[in-house]
């Protein structure tokens, strides 16, 4: 059995510590697990984030936001052991593991785990998909999700539908937050990614 390295990145203002709990229970048996931690200390909640942005999160992220989200993908694709890779995370995190597709990296990466999320780069991604191989993708999103709405998560999981990648998808009825009712179901198709390899 082929083993890899499960990498979750956590939302902004979280940090390394915090998401490693949530990350250890959904890795695949015998799998390693990542959780790199962000660098831009979040100026007034605590934490870190991968970029800053403005505070609706339905508005596209300005020149400095973009290249912060830039230079956050690359701090992570250094931190990311060889061999394969399932890539997730939570809000911020999950929007900087589904853009990692658009780099070198979508060679290793076998599954994506979007929990919470928004697409940070839509034209890109829906200009990269259709040249790569698919592969499985668990969404996780709340309908009362106040920070991300739904309708913003759907539109991302929709672009990966568009071209016919295999989604799991995990709509509950809270918030902004990982549904640990479901996390059954999420831990189950993150071991189907593992044992694609």
């Amino acid at each position: 059995m082929t083993s890899g390295t499960l990498v979750m990145l956590h939302g902004m203002t979280g940090t390394s510590e915090k998401m490693q709990p949530l990350a250890k229970s959904l890795a695949p048996i015998g799998w390693d697990v990542l959780c790199p931690q962000a660098e831009i200390e979040h100026p007034t909640r605590g934490g870190y984030a991968w970029w800053l942005r403005a505070e609706d999160p339905t508005l596209p992220l300005n020149k400095e936001s973009q290249k912060q989200v830039e230079d956050s993908m690359q701090r992570v694709i250094r931190e990311i052991p060889n061999g394969p890779v399932i890539i997730g995370g939570f809000s911020q995190g999950g929007a900087i593991a589904s853009a990692l597709l658009e780099t070198d990296l979508h060679e290793r990466i076998i599954g994506l785990v979007l929990i919470g999320t928004k697409t940070v780069r839509p034209d890109s991604l829906i200009e990269s998909l259709p040249f790569l191989k698919p592969r499985e993708v668990v969404w996780m999103h709340g309908k009362r999700d106040h920070l991300v709405p739904i309708e913003v998560g759907r539109e991302h999981i929709e672009i990966f539908e568009s071209v016919d990648w295999p989604v799991t998808r995990l709509e509950h009825e809270k918030g902004h937050m990982v549904n640990l009712n479901q996390k059954e179901e999420l831990q189950t198709a993150i071991q189907r990614m593992a044992d694609s390899v």
